[in-house]
């Protein structure tokens, strides 16, 4: 889809959208004993070694690049879940199946940094990749539903799926609209244009004699 790799059809890109998912809590095990961290995000530990405790993706990949913890996968990141997903979406007529808002960027930075804490870890990220192709091409097919509306809801879209699709969508619908009620649109141009200029009543300075 278009989008994808141009950053002027995207509201964000990539690496923002990657920056935003960073948030996202997910689970850890350390290996080693500290004491709570405190940031502006908030407070996260105490860190009791083989005790599991939910950090931010980010903080997580930092104690990981240190080796200080291993990773626990979210659920949703299994063979069996990403096939029965990839099949649900394969359906014709099917809606998108629920995942994580940002499931993208949560998979690829833990294939990133935390690949030895993922079962099947090559299968796995294939299987994001096809669900990922498969959503995309739905969300292409989906966006002729646009016509003749004033709104779209669309369920279990992701991230990066909002971020491709929302700026077509607006100009999609702003276009629709026009076509669908073009004697509004010219009115609403005919008045601007007929609009009278505010009268200017302060006293007109004297020209300087030279």
């Amino acid at each position: 889809m278009a989008g994808q790799t141009d950053p002027h059809v995207s509201l964000f890109s990539p690496e923002e959208v990657e920056f935003m998912a960073e948030d996202e809590l997910v689970e850890i095990v350390p290996n080693m004993n500290m004491e709570p961290l405190n940031f502006i995000a908030g407070d996260f530990g105490r860190f009791i070694p083989q005790i599991p405790i939910q950090v931010p993706l980010w903080l997580a990949v930092a104690l990981k690049r240190r080796g200080k913890c291993t990773f626990r996968p979210p659920g949703w990141l299994s063979v069996d879940n990403l096939t029965q997903v990839l099949e649900a979406e394969r359906e014709p007529q099917s809606k998108f199946q629920a995942l994580p808002f940002s499931y993208v960027e949560i998979a690829r930075l833990l294939f990133d940094h935390a690949r030895d804490d993922i079962p099947d870890m090559y299968m796995v990220r294939s299987l994001v990749e096809d669900i990922r192709d498969v959503r995309l091409h739905k969300l292409e097919n989906n966006l002729g539903t646009f016509l003749g509306t004033s709104a779209v809801k669309m369920e279990n879209v992701s991230a990066m799926e909002v971020n491709l699709v929302r700026p077509f969508a607006r100009r999609a619908l702003e276009a629709f609209y026009k076509h669908d009620k073009p004697e509004a649109a010219a009115d609403r141009n005919t008045r601007s244009s007929r609009q009278p200029r505010e009268a200017n009543d302060e006293p007109r300075r004297p020209l300087r004699q030279r």
